[in-house]
């Protein structure tokens, strides 16, 4: 069922390992994107409509397909992250976390008392009462809690960000951290390359693998790469399914204009 094991052999590996992110609720997506190879998918409850069934059915799909899932949360609530757990996720994701006080409750919502506050009642994530409980319980420690930096906040905090037990990877969200700055969109602003260069630096000497969330931009990958990140989460159905309408209508247009297929 886990695939996070998987994943962090990839890592220990090979350094690197590629994600793409999920925001629509057919499963066929997610079983393209697994069966393609990538290693993770980034499901995505926060900018999305997506529902619990939507959430558990590629949850399933994306495992079952050797892929790892995560999933990233509304907010960062006890009580939005708990029903998630239960289908048995590799990770969450928590959005936009500026302190360590909200670094230490994202933990917290994660674990069991007294590490933590979650509430037991699992279902798929249990094999539906199939595994026995002691072995559950080691299952759910290798669960990943992945936090969030994207705004200036948190790169002020982020020492004491990284201080906090039991966060397992730092993944960057640009676009926000950007907007933060009042430069929305404007993700290679020397400012804000200076902050990324930070926040690297900072969770290596942590030793907490990180990355980025973006869409896909080969110059910007490689600068992540340079700078040692391990997860790089790319495009989506969205992304690609527009880039490649336009390419293909571009390219049938010109064709339509030459008057002529060659």
């Amino acid at each position: 069922m886990f695939q996070i094991d998987q994943l962090k052999e990839k890592i220990k590996k090979n350094g690197v390992v590629v994600g793409t992110h999920v925001k629509w609720p057919e499963g066929n997506i997610v079983e393209l994107f697994a069966m393609a190879g990538y290693d993770y998918i980034w499901i995505d409850g926060e900018h999305s409509t997506l529902g619990i069934n939507d959430v558990n059915s590629h949850i399933r799909i994306a495992q079952s397909n050797n892929a790892a899932a995560f999933y990233r949360v509304r907010c960062n609530e006890p009580a939005v992250v708990k029903p998630i757990l239960e289908l048995g996720p590799d990770g969450i994701i928590f959005p936009m976390v500026c302190t360590a006080e909200e670094a230490r409750r994202a933990v917290a919502a994660c674990k069991y008392p007294a590490a933590g506050v979650r509430g037991y009642a699992p279902g798929r994530a249990i094999k539906y009462g199939l595994m026995d409980l002691d072995t559950y319980l080691e299952e759910t420690k290798k669960i990943w809690t992945i936090i969030q930096i994207e705004h200036i906040e948190a790169v002020k905090n982020l020492d004491e960000i990284l201080q906090v037990p039991g966060i397992d990877a730092i993944v960057v969200g640009m676009m926000d951290l950007s907007a933060s700055l009042g430069k929305l969109g404007q993700v290679e602003d020397p400012y804000e390359m200076e902050l990324l260069d930070t926040i690297a630096e900072k969770t290596k000497k942590a030793g907490l693998p990180f990355g980025v969330s973006m869409g896909y931009n080969p110059k910007i990958v490689q600068d992540w790469i340079r700078r040692g990140a391990s997860l790089i989460s790319v495009g989506g159905e969205e992304e690609f399914l527009c880039r490649m309408a336009r390419k293909t209508l571009e390219e049938m247009r010109e064709f339509g204009e030459r008057g002529n297929i060659e």
